[in-house]
């Protein structure tokens, strides 16, 4: 039998591979791919709690979660291909050296 907290597992494991990606890797891709996993791992929790309590409060948080995160994706990987044409890299360190 799978228990709410069987998922509350899971997500926590997705969310925090999710943010070592973020804090080790340099680059862009790798990071914004390690933000949506942290993404996905809270709308799993919101499913799983919709699903225990047998409301769709968490489902439809988890559907606007969801389209925010295409949203972020396009203007996200938009930005890091602009960068990448006039850079030919996508190394954050990099990226930041273009304030001066």
């Amino acid at each position: 039998m799978i228990t709410v907290t069987h998922y509350v597992s899971l997500s926590a494991a997705m969310f925090i591979i999710g943010a070592v990606g973020v804090l080790i890797r340099r680059n862009a891709i790798l990071m914004f791919m390690s933000v949506e996993l942290m993404l996905n791992a809270a709308n799993l929790v919101f499913v799983a709690f919709a699903r225990h309590h047998d409301h769709l409060d968490g489902q439809v948080i988890a559907f606007l979660v969801m389209t925010v995160c295409t949203a972020q994706a396009a203007v996200g990987l938009a930005l890091i291909v602009t960068v990448f044409k006039t850079r030919r890299d996508v190394d954050i360190d990099e990226i930041n050296s273009m304030k001066e």
